[in-house]
């Protein structure tokens, strides 16, 4: 039976070593990003983020060494990149309580928030409950976790929403992993979707009309892209993000001289993107 507060795939959080350089890249690679955020002391964070139609990224930095954060410290002492994926749920307690019926030791819920800068030059704040799958679940090494938006019009602001590349949604997150069918059936164990081949690769629905994952082996994964796209990218997890553009031309121009055109794709290298391929496809 599939998890009832579990709506698909919400945010995906790039964790980056210099958070304002980080969201200067981004804005090269033609995103619209949003003022710099500050996150509840216990957090430890701030961040940037790019908003689409139902979901969006998130670039993450740590600001003060915290109990909390310590995971991301880990992370980022190996590599920047893409750490984890959230899923939206409607309701944190549930969500957590429904985990623990299964025998999994949810973390939290925990409540947070951050102060927005608005249009209209006013502060409005942003506020969240969240809940984590237990660390050490971490299929194909993506860390997992569920957010409880309790603010969405101070979050999905419409002046942040328009991009020059386009991009209105994220179509797939790829992850390499040695075993990416075992990989892939990690993950549909944690959130209760199936699990299907899928030409050379695994994929797992994260819910509802959301984005895919996508598990991919170094052989598969070399073939899908070319290897100026790998360049800067890690051996393992999750190391790209696919976007869905209105217009694939507007988005190889967005990229400009770091535009690779493949197999009906535009991608910027991994190195452009704080470790991640940012890949364009037509919606």
């Amino acid at each position: 039976m599939s998890l009832k507060h579990i709506l698909g795939l919400d945010h995906v959080v790039v964790t980056v070593r210099d958070l304002d350089a980080s969201a200067r890249h981004w804005e090269r690679l033609g995103f619209t990003v949003s003022p710099r955020g500050t996150h509840s002391p216990i957090l430890g964070t701030g961040n940037y983020t790019i908003m689409f139609g139902e979901d969006y990224l998130e670039l993450l930095g740590i600001l003060t060494e915290t109990e909390q954060n310590k995971p991301t410290r880990d992370y980022l002492a190996k590599r920047e990149g893409l750490e984890r994926a959230a899923f939206t749920t409607d309701d944190a307690a549930a969500g957590a309580a429904e985990l623990k019926s299964r025998g999994l030791e949810a973390l939290g819920p925990v409540h947070f928030g951050r102060p927005v800068d608005l249009p209209n030059g006013s502060t409005g704040e942003a506020r969240f409950n969240v809940f984590r799958w237990p660390l050490d679940q971490n299929p194909g090494g993506l860390r997992i976790f569920a957010c409880q938006h309790l603010t969405r019009e101070t979050v999905w602001i419409p002046e942040l929403q328009s991009h020059a590349n386009g991009a209105t949604r994220i179509d797939r997150v790829e992850v390499l992993a040695a075993d990416p069918k075992a990989a892939a059936e990690h993950l549909s164990r944690l959130i209760d979707e199936p699990a299907t081949a899928v030409g050379d690769a695994w994929k797992v629905p994260s819910g509802g009309k959301r984005a895919d994952f996508l598990f991919y082996d170094a052989a598969s994964f070399a073939k899908r892209y070319p290897e100026a796209v790998r360049a800067g990218a890690a051996d393992g997890g999750a190391t790209a993000i696919v976007l869905a553009t209105s217009d694939l031309d507007r988005a190889a121009k967005a990229l400009g001289a770091l535009a690779v055109t493949h197999d009906k794709a535009v991608s910027a290298p991994a190195n452009a993107g704080s470790g991640v391929i940012v890949s364009f496809v037509s919606q």
